[in-house]
This record gives C-alpha cells, sequence and structure tokens, in this order.
C-alpha cells in the first residue's frame, strides 16, 4: 500500500469527525498556558496520553508504508554498485526468491510506532516544562530555543526505544538473502552471538542521526507554520480544523526536506555501522574505518531519494498528527 493510500486510510475517519468537531474547536497553538479543548485539559495526563497514540498513530503506519524505499536506500547505502537505480532495484528484488520489497517492514513498525510515542508525546511534555523554565517573557521571544531543546530531549530518550528494531531491520534489510525472517527470528540471531548489546551498538549514531533530525523537524515545522498563517494574514483559530490540518501537512512537508539533508550523513553511517561494524571494533573505529572507504561523497549516497520519503513521510506525520489531536478536541501544533 502506497503512503498516500495509506494516509488516507488513517486519516479519513479523523476527517469526518473534524467537520463535526469545527464548530467546538477554537484556537490552535501550544503555547504554555492552560484550558480545556474537548473535555480534556491542556498539559494533563490526558493531554500527554493523546499526544502520544498520536504519535504512535503518525509514525509507525507511515514509516511502514514507505518500506520498499527505505529498503532500496539501504542497500544502495551500503553497496553503491548494487543497484544501477531505484526501479532496477525493485524489479531485482521482486524477481529473487526468498526476498521482498517488503523486507523489515515489521520492525519497521514496531520500531517507529514506539520511536513516534516518544518523539510527540514527550515533546509536547518537555516543551511545557522549558516553556514554563524559562518564563512567558524569555517564551514569546526565544521560543524557537524552547523547541530546540524540547526535541533534544524527546528523541534522545526515544531513540533507546527505536535502537533494537533499527537494529534488525537494517541488517534484515542490508544482507541478501535477509538476515532474518521475521523480527522475532532477527531478535533471537543477534541477541544469542552479540547478546542484548548487539540490539544497542548502533545507538550513538542513531543519536547522532535521529538528535538532528528531530531538532530541524520539530523547530522548522513550528516556525513554518507560523510564517504560513502570517502570510495568510490570519489567526488559526479563523480557520477550520481541516483547513489547520493542510496548514500542517504543508508545514511538515517543508520540514522533512531541511529534515532529510542535514540528518543524511548520519543515516548513511547507522547503515553501514549496523551492517559492517566488526565484533572488535569501538563504534568510533568502525565509524573512521567506513569514512575512510567512502569518503565525504559516499556520506550523502542516496539523499535524492531521502528527501522525496522523509518529506512525504513528515508531511503526513503532521497531518496525521494534528488530525488526530483535533479529532479527540485538541488544538493543532505550531501557530501560535
Amino acid at each position: 500500500m502506497g503512503s498516500d493510500n495509506l494516509a488516507e486510510a488513517i486519516v479519513q475517519p479523523a476527517t469526518d469527525k473534524l467537520k463535526q468537531l469545527s464548530h467546538k474547536v477554537g484556537g490552535s497553538g501550544s503555547g504554555t498556558g492552560s484550558g480545556k479543548k474537548g473535555g480534556i485539559e491542556l498539559f494533563s495526563k490526558e493531554y500527554y496520553a493523546a499526544c502520544t497514540i498520536g504519535g504512535i498513530i503518525a509514525c509507525g503506519p507511515t514509516h511502514s508504508s514507505v518500506t520498499p524505499l527505505d529498503l532500496v536506500k539501504c542497500r544502495r547505502q551500503v553497496d553503491s554498485s548494487l543497484y544501477k537505480s531505484n526501479m532496477q532495484g525493485w524489479k531485482t528484488i521482486l524477481k529473487t526468491k526468498g526476498d521482498s520489497i517488503f523486507t523489515g517492514v515489521g520492525a519497521t513498525f514496531i520500531g517507529y510506532s514506539f520511536q513516534g510515542a516518544g518523539k510527540y508525546g514527550f515533546y509536547e511534555y518537555f516543551k511545557k516544562t522549558y516553556g514554563d523554565i524559562v518564563g512567558p517573557d524569555y517564551y514569546s521571544k526565544y521560543k524557537t530555543g524552547v523547541f530546540l531543546a524540547a526535541s533534544f530531549s524527546a528523541e534522545f530518550l526515544a531513540d533507546i526505544a527505536l535502537c533494537p528494531w533499527e537494529m534488525i531491520k537494517v541488517k534484515t534489510q542490508t544482507t541478501i538473502p535477509p538476515y532474518a525472517s521475521s523480527v522475532w527470528d532477527g531478535w533471537s540471531k543477534i541477541t544469542a552471538t552479540e547478546g542484548i548489546g548487539g540490539l544497542y551498538k548502533g545507538l550513538i549514531p542513531l543519536w547522532f542521526r535521529q538528535i538532528p533530525y528531530t531538532m530541524v523537524k520539530f523547530a522548522s515545522f513550528e516556525k513554518t507554520v507560523e510564517q504560513i498563517y502570517k502570510y495568510l494574514g490570519k489567526k488559526p483559530s479563523d480557520y477550520t480544523p481541516v483547513q489547520q490540518t493542510g496548514v500542517s501537512f504543508l508545514g511538515g512537508y517543508i520540514a522533512g526536506i531541511f529534515c532529510a539533508v542535514i540528518s543524511h550523513p548520519a543515516d548513511v553511517m547507522v547503515s553501514k555501522i549496523n551492517a559492517d561494524k566488526k565484533p572488535t571494533e569501538s563504534v568510533g573505529q568502525a565509524l573512521g574505518r567506513i569514512y575512510n572507504k567512502i569518503g565525504f561523497a559516499g556520506v550523502w549516497n542516496g539523499l535524492p531519494v531521502r528527501i522525496v520519503m522523509i518529506g512525504t513521510l513528515t508531511g503526513f506525520q503532521w497531518l496525521i498528527y494534528d488530525s488526530f489531536k483535533v479529532y479527540v478536541g485538541l488544538p493543532t501544533t505550531g501557530g501560535h
């Protein structure tokens, strides 16, 4: 199923409900105030639980839907001579017995569901917490700093939950035939030979990839949405919920392009480390050896595909996340 169809299947029920809720939902944005929307008190336990669920819905299915793109990207990052193009890669995979263009989809769904829960749920929590610490005056002037700090903290924790599943995904995707036949087969094989620590050997490169990515994702999204509403000339509350989630999609797609570029070198190294790190090497030694082998140009291998993939992913994630928030009676993110 393509990302458009998947997102439509997820968002359509919420979109229908949005029309019914449009007269109930007043403002938008996520400052440091308090209040109630749709019976859920802002920044309450129920609020953070809703944001966590929204993160799961936004990230797990969307990342899973682009597995075919991710599969070819990872394999080309590890061996640039393997496929001449993405299309040639998919054709080759479809013709290969025991291989599939959805190799790694199970680990992707589990891992990014956990990651989405932590990323969005903790981001909302830390944004409110840090905003209260600095106070309203500082927040109003330098809120981008709060967004960056909150997203850093959220992604640091979210990656700890993601790492084992990312390890299984990459190791399965970058070996032909695939290293494991299922998520649990991959878990068993890795822990049998390397212990639980084997599932976390890519954590540091993952942090280097995901933390800058998420900081750019959230800060640029918030700033982009703010600029879109300034350009439109009206407050978010002057638009219907459906129109507000449309702004979320556009802001998310633009943010995704920035995310893809800034995190791509680390993404390449994560693929390389998970596929090629020797048991006797430290992470630093492995990174040095791999970089000496592929050079500066090598860390940018596969960037065009990743821009398309991440731009689409990020746009749909914000669309789904904010649609879910509106569905349960909460304001959309950004534009405050």
